[in-house]
């Protein structure tokens, strides 16, 4: 099998490589990864090739699976003009070089899985969502939707595309939970607001579990002949009849702030007195304090029907079996 990865050396790219590689080596399966770079130099681990993306308008290479990942973190800086720019341009510039890759290519990819995020949903409180709910119409909800209706141009191509929709996914080695654990280490962390925001989390194994999963059952229907697995009531409305579906990557156990406060600190044994207020927290994040302050209770509905296995399904086992 052959993949493609852009942002292949990220946080989720580079998890998904070495447990993919891992999986296929132990049943003798072959496999061969690339990632889409713009630094034909940059560091990556032996047997995963690189292709540039000057490399990839003239490449004749064919791929089974494309992995569309890149994109600057949401979350990383205050969300300025210019940022709010820089965080489409980031996601549209590689999800275009691809659909260039892919209309131009003789043989077509099996599935195109792209990236996106649970803040498509907007903000909604404690409503429970799944991937047939609704949504609230703000930046974050805005900054996904053009990303994923950019990616479902590919069913244009008779490409089947799976839209995976994150949640804040938990490792200590990076992400939301790679920068608290110095603070709550020293005793200083603390719940957001009033704590009673839900928080929607995935663990990074059961991430790269669930998209080896989605890619795996998919790919094995086409080979039986049998109805793709993206046909349930998580299928997207398409100008086509090629199958494109979301999917929500987070863990089917959702908890408040306050309780991942409490279960961090406790889990680290570490007091957890200190609380930073809302209105700090929108003098201190303006705009992009609603990633902080307001909840989302997303639920994995499509991967609990059919069939996917949490292996850390509660956030306490996450951060022991993560050795956070």
């Amino acid at each position: 099998m052959n993949i493609l990865i852009s942002g292949g050396s990220g946080f989720l790219g580079s998890a998904f490589s070495k447990e993919i590689r891992q999986r296929y080596q132990s049943t003798n399966k072959g496999l061969y990864i690339t990632w889409l770079t713009r630094d034909s130099s940059q560091a990556h681990p032996d047997r995963i090739e690189l292709l540039t993306y000057d490399e990839l308008t003239t490449s004749d290479k064919t791929f089974d699976v494309i992995l569309n990942l890149a994109g600057a973190g949401i979350a990383d800086k205050r969300w300025s003009d210019a940022r709010k720019e820089q965080l489409l341009a980031s996601r549209i510039k590689p999800t275009n070089a691809l659909l260039a890759f892919i209309a131009r290519t003789t043989v077509k990819p099996k599935l195109l899985i792209s990236g996106s995020a649970i803040g498509w949903y907007g903000t909604q409180g404690d409503k429970p969502l799944t991937e047939s709910s609704g949504f609230e119409t703000d930046f974050a909800h805005k900054l996904c939707d053009e990303w994923e209706q950019l990616a479902l141009k590919a069913t244009e191509y008779n490409v089947p595309v799976a839209i995976v929709r994150t949640g804040v996914v938990m490792h200590p080695d990076g992400g939301m939970l790679g920068k608290l654990l110095m603070p709550f280490k020293m005793g200083v962390g603390g719940q957001l607001g009033n704590g009673k925001q839900v928080m929607s989390w995935i663990s990074r194994e059961d991430w790269v579990g669930a998209a080896i999963f989605i890619m795996e059952q998919h790919l094995a229907n086409q080979t039986n002949n049998q109805q793709s697995m993206l046909s349930g009531d998580n299928m997207l409305k398409t100008d086509n009849a090629t199958p494109a579906a979301v999917y929500n990557l987070t863990a089917p156990n959702p908890v408040t702030n306050h309780t991942f406060t409490k279960t961090l600190g406790s889990h680290l044994h570490r007091p957890t007195f200190f609380t930073l207020p809302e209105a700090l927290l929108k003098l201190m994040f303006g705009e992009m304090s609603t990633l902080l302050i307001d909840g989302q209770k997303v639920l994995p509905q499509a991967l609990l029907n059919e069939g996917y296995e949490f292996k850390q399904p509660n956030l306490r086992q996450a951060l022991e079996e993560q050795k956070a």
